[in-house]
């Protein structure tokens, strides 16, 4: 029997879905489980719940499937909570609900792939500095799945909305929101700097949330050398909580650059970015600056 509503609820996906996550402690444990706090202590400390209520959510979460509860010690046991492929597809739920908040409570409700110097949004991704990138995968255009970042003293992600092979292929009215336009000069600026960066120690890696073929097609049509990959499962950006805007009904990476070292360490944040060619410079200029670089 559902616990919301009326009768006709038995039937309803919405209803049935918030007896599971409608608790915003529910999906904030969710947000951090894709972040990597996957232990009990971690979770505690970040939410500052009680450890009998976060008790009853993580176990509300196991008993759904969201969670999967797995022992990383013996003794004592201790376990960890890791989320299921049924969990993982709450991700666009949660990246959704960013999104709303970033347009309609702390902007004005146009859509845009930017924002203001002193938002906050700005301020929630410059606070990734310090922070760590979880262990995932991507897929790269070839279709095989790669870590965002590289075996090398640093790698530099750039994230951008989306590029085409062909004009034709742009969203209706890609060109009205501002910040999307420009990922082709980036990818191209990139490419054409790509040995000062590598001569530095770092490996570029492009990443939007389009689709594997979309991107190969426009990094065989650039001629690109470095990896495009595709966030389309939002992994990465449900991980870092990166701001999104919706296009066409998808959602898109706001234009942003992050400087990840060796350890997975996020060094530096770049956004907003209004400024293409001064982006690519301040970012060689950090990993040849940084300890670590070549």
């Amino acid at each position: 029997m559902p616990r919301r509503g009326g009768p006709d609820d038995a039937n309803c996906a919405i209803a049935q879905s918030l007896d599971v996550v409608g608790d915003a402690w529910t999906l904030l444990i969710v947000r951090d489980a894709a972040r990597g706090l996957c232990r009990f202590d971690q979770l505690q400390q970040e939410l500052g719940l009680s450890r009998k209520v976060l008790a009853e959510r993580l176990r509300l979460l196991v008993d759904a499937e969201v969670l999967a509860r797995e022992p990383y010690q013996q003794r004592p046991v201790r376990y960890e909570y890791r989320l299921t492929p049924r969990g993982r597809a709450l991700l666009p739920v949660l990246v959704a609900l960013q999104d709303w908040g970033d347009s309609w409570l702390l902007g004005d409700g146009e859509p845009t792939a930017t924002t203001a110097e002193a938002s906050r949004e700005a301020e929630r991704v410059h606070a990734l500095v310090g922070t760590r990138v979880p262990e995932l995968l991507l897929t790269d255009s070839d279709g095989r799945p790669r870590d965002p970042v590289a075996r090398s003293p640093f790698t530099v992600v750039y994230c951008f909305p989306g590029a085409f092979a062909r004009p034709d292929a742009y969203p209706p009215g890609w060109s009205a929101v501002p910040g999307a336009p420009g990922c082709t000069l980036e990818s191209r600026t990139y490419r054409d700097r790509l040995a000062e960066f590598t001569a530095a120690g770092a490996t570029v890696h492009g990443v939007s949330t389009q689709r594997p073929d979309e991107q190969r097609a426009f990094a065989d049509a650039e001629r690109l050398d470095f990896p495009l990959l595709s966030d389309v499962g939002l992994d990465l950006t449900a991980a870092l909580r990166l701001p999104t805007f919706r296009g066409n009904g998808t959602s898109r990476l706001k234009r942003l650059t992050l400087v990840v070292d060796g350890d997975r360490v996020i060094r530096e944040v770049l956004y907003p970015i209004t400024d293409i060619a001064a982006s690519v410079d301040a970012a060689l200029a950090t990993v040849g600056t940084t300890p670590g670089g070549a």
